[in-house]
């Protein structure tokens, strides 16, 4: 409590920000773990129920295992009827439907992760001319430096603090745009084995 009162509103704002930025990792990596499946397993055995025309089976195998590769193949069988390019049209608009679940709260994270350092170095500056202010306030002849360093050692605390919480969400941020990148392209590669799988010629 100490140093967020040295740090003033600035690290206050940081302290915020740290606490968003741990529960938006947090919610996004329970996301994750929820939706995921044995992809190779599942598509193995839909496409043996489905080879058997058992479509009924087939959208509650999809139902029971929630994830974004599950909710294509429950619109590819609910819309196999379909031409393989018209199919394939429909299974793109709902990849990209999936896509803004995937990618939920991490613009915020990247944010969070490029303003706290800002926010830190804002902190140090306002800290430095407060504290240069008040030396200024004595005269130079009786100045005492050991106020003037106390004073910046403060200030820096903010620079400190922004870094603190900078660097583990610049981590973590990058992890998770990573995921959703390998999801997204898992799911186009699954698109044309759909549409094979359940379009007509």
């Amino acid at each position: 409590m100490e140093l967020i009162g040295k740090g003033g509103i600035i690290m206050i704002i940081i302290l915020f920000l740290s606490v968003a930025a741990t529960a938006i990792i947090i919610e996004r990596f329970l996301f994750f773990r929820r939706i995921k499946v044995d992809e190779e397993k599942l598509i193995n055995r839909l496409k043996s129920v489905l080879r058997k025309k058992h479509y009924d089976e087939g959208l509650s195998i999809c139902e029971n295992n929630p994830s974004p590769i599950a909710n294509l193949m429950k619109v590819a069988i609910e819309n196999r009827h379909y031409s393989q390019s018209e199919m394939k049209d429909t299974i793109m608009s709902a990849a990209n439907l999936e896509i803004p679940q995937l990618e939920r709260y991490l613009t915020t994270l990247g944010t969070i992760a490029h303003v706290s350092p800002l926010l830190g170095l804002l902190g140090t500056v306002t800290g430095n001319i407060k504290a240069f202010g008040v030396l200024g306030n004595f005269g130079g002849a009786v100045g005492d430096p050991a106020l003037l360093a106390t004073g910046i050692s403060e200030a820096l605390l903010t620079t400190a603090a922004g870094i603190i919480v900078s660097v583990p969400t610049v981590a973590f941020y990058n992890f998770l745009v990573n995921k959703v990148n390998h999801i997204i392209i898992r799911m186009e590669n699954r698109v044309n084995d759909l549409a094979v799988l359940l379009g007509k010629e």
